[in-house]
């Protein structure tokens, strides 16, 4: 039983992180609730868990950052955002690379905590907050009379909160599931699948029952869906005539795009507005000169790490790959 349960708590983790990247907030929901019954028969957390189970509770918190109806930690009155903060420094502990991102994470979700209780009117809970979560050494000084000010102010629109904002935390959340998914690309049940899809024939019968919907409404990934559509159809020729094989490179591309129809659906269901959000964000000179310093750094193709540690507005590494070749050709 416990091998079984870290085996289903590893994919649980798996889920929440993708749906979590992909903004589902159902599949999120649904995963959420599997994770929880999985660490909470725990009487203790296993070592070799426990920065699965300090993720998993991290991005149910986060996810629920912007409630303050909600009570963790044993019905104590505490704001999801103040208990991330705790599961945030637990996964600190864990890992002794990525200061940068954890700094400025950590920094986000101190002040979105304090931002979160202005934004609610929630005025004295906001500076009783800032007691709690500031020292007074010399590296939290400077922000906390920032902070302090601004409480006493009652104005949650300053610049400085907006610089700071809740968007800017989840990209960066985003960035740091990037690499912890990077770093365990390896999943016992993912894989078992994988085999029994390919044992089953399984693949050829999904594309049947499953097409790929192409919403002609949905202009931005019209010509994606339509090359993942045509690609689709030739390998669902090619599986019925047996020409793949547990080798072939174009079985693996398969069973990837049959693992990513449902990311393909959920887009669809997100609608143009995030999309088209995106599109018209403009690149800033701040963001170029962020990505020149990012590759001369990392390397070209290392845009997860260039995310991670360069202050970008509301990005995906995608985003970077996609301006850094827009720059080449200007320059």
């Amino acid at each position: 039983e416990a091998v079984a349960a870290d085996w289903m708590l590893e994919f649980a983790c798996s889920c929440l992180c993708r749906h979590f990247g992909e903004e589902s907030g159902e599949e999120f929901r649904r995963w959420r609730d599997v994770a929880q019954a999985l660490t909470n028969g725990f009487s203790e957390i296993p070592t070799h868990q426990k920065k699965t189970v300090y993720l998993c509770q991290l991005l149910i918190r986060i996810a629920k950052g912007k409630s303050l109806e909600l009570q963790f930690e044993n019905g104590k009155k505490i704001s999801p955002l103040e208990s991330a903060l705790s599961f945030w420094t637990l996964l600190e502990r864990e890992e002794i690379k990525l200061e940068k991102l954890h700094e400025d994470i950590r920094r986000l979700i101190q002040i979105q905590i304090v931002a979160v209780h202005l934004e609610n009117t929630y005025f004295k809970e906001a500076a009783e907050v800032l007691e709690r979560l500031f020292t007074d050494s010399g590296s939290d000084k400077s922000l906390r009379m920032k902070l302090a000010t601004i409480v006493k102010n009652k104005d949650p629109y300053v610049p400085l909160l907006q610089s700071f904002s809740y968007s800017l935390l989840i990209s960066k959340i985003k960035s740091y599931i990037e690499l912890f998914m990077k770093e365990n690309e390896t999943n016992f049940l993912i894989q078992e699948a994988t085999k029994y899809v390919e044992s089953k024939g399984l693949g050829a019968i999904a594309l049947q029952n499953k097409p790929v919907n192409i919403n002609k409404n949905y202009k931005s990934n019209l010509d994606t869906k339509q090359r993942l559509g045509t690609f689709l159809s030739h390998v669902n020729g090619r599986m019925q005539n047996c020409c793949l094989n547990v080798d072939s490179s174009l079985y693996w591309l398969y069973i990837n795009c049959l693992l990513g129809l449902n990311n393909l659906e959920n887009v669809e269901k997100q609608g143009d507005a995030m999309a088209c959000g995106r599109r018209r964000q403009r690149w800033t000179y701040k963001e170029d000169l962020e990505l020149k310093s990012g590759v001369q750094k990392f390397g070209v193709g290392n845009w997860a790490k260039i995310l991670a540690h360069g202050n970008f507005n509301n990005r995906t590494s995608v985003m970077l790959k996609d301006r850094w070749r827009t720059l080449r050709r200007t320059d």
